[in-house]
């Protein structure tokens, strides 16, 4: 479960890379400009179709309870992905320069003051830990808006990544390997600013918190990974040049086909080229 160490860090400090290895996880502040966070919440407002100044409007569907968005290819995403401080900050965390970004969605997750809306949010890994070895593997998310510890954001527990070994020998053989008891786990809701970057091991149980403020949050979520096979590449390419969304039950897509209807394959940099696997490294 330990990250690989080969090259020497160009973006993350000394004192990011110890913080990373205690607890987990690591922000990099301001990893894109105000201008890639204003883009994206002008997209996540136009695929929502609502007046953003309206509160009513925050809790009606393409909005999920969970505030997850279908939405996966606008070119306002896809600039963040590709920008080289994302990039290298998930370059430090792999120790590796070769690697394909994920077509993750966008977050919007209103505040809690409806009854069918107050969602304390699911506590979670997305990865099965009852593999024996458990890959490595990280995921991240970029705050599009100052996220104070009541807005919503991002909690985890720091530190789980190191003690998950003493800690499981503590739990029932039939536990849900994706859904852990939170009972004794110190549950930290983690702020943060527009255009900060959080990085985090993907051993860490996490999930979105309650939104007690009176702001929706807002978020985009970004992961990194070393290049798969060539089915995988293939598919790649084909979701970003007919706006598809991943594979796999975790990302059902928009039923209005919104993206499909309003815009066109966005456009890549030479990076973004690399990172979707449309060039080799």
């Amino acid at each position: 479960m330990s990250a690989p160490t080969a090259q020497a860090d160009r973006l993350l400090s000394p004192e990011d890379r110890a913080f990373w290895e205690e607890n987990g996880y690591v922000i990099i502040r301001n990893a894109v400009p105000q201008e890639n966070v204003d883009a994206v919440i002008d997209a996540i407002w136009d695929f929502l179709e609502v007046d953003r100044n309206e509160p009513e409007a925050w809790y009606k569907a393409p909005v999920s309870r969970a505030g997850m968005l279908e939405m996966y290819h606008h070119q306002a995403l896809w600039n963040n992905r590709q920008h080289p401080t994302v990039y290298q900050a998930f370059a430090d965390i792999w120790q590796t320069d070769e690697l394909w970004v994920s077509f993750d969605r966008a977050n919007m997750n209103p505040p809690a003051r409806k009854p069918d809306w107050d969602y304390e949010g699911m506590y979670h890994w997305d990865i099965d830990t009852s593999l024996d070895p458990i890959p490595f593997m990280v995921q991240g998310v970029l705050y599009l808006a100052d996220t104070p510890a009541d807005g919503g954001g991002f909690q985890c527990t720091p530190g789980m990544h190191r003690r998950f070994p003493e800690w499981v020998k503590t739990q029932p053989a039939d536990r849900h390997p994706r859904l852990p008891d939170p009972t004794g786990l110190a549950i930290q809701t983690i702020p943060g600013n527009a255009g900060d970057l959080l990085i985090w091991h993907s051993m860490l149980p996490h999930g979105n918190s309650r939104n007690r403020s009176t702001k929706p949050r807002l978020a985009q979520y970004i992961t990194m990974f070393p290049p798969r096979g060539e089915e995988e590449r293939a598919y790649r390419i084909q979701a970003w040049q007919e706006l598809l969304p991943p594979k796999g039950k975790a990302f059902p897509g928009d039923p209005r086909g919104w993206e499909r209807q309003h815009y066109s394959a966005p456009q890549l940099t030479p990076l973004g080229e690399k990172l979707l696997g449309l060039t080799p490294w």
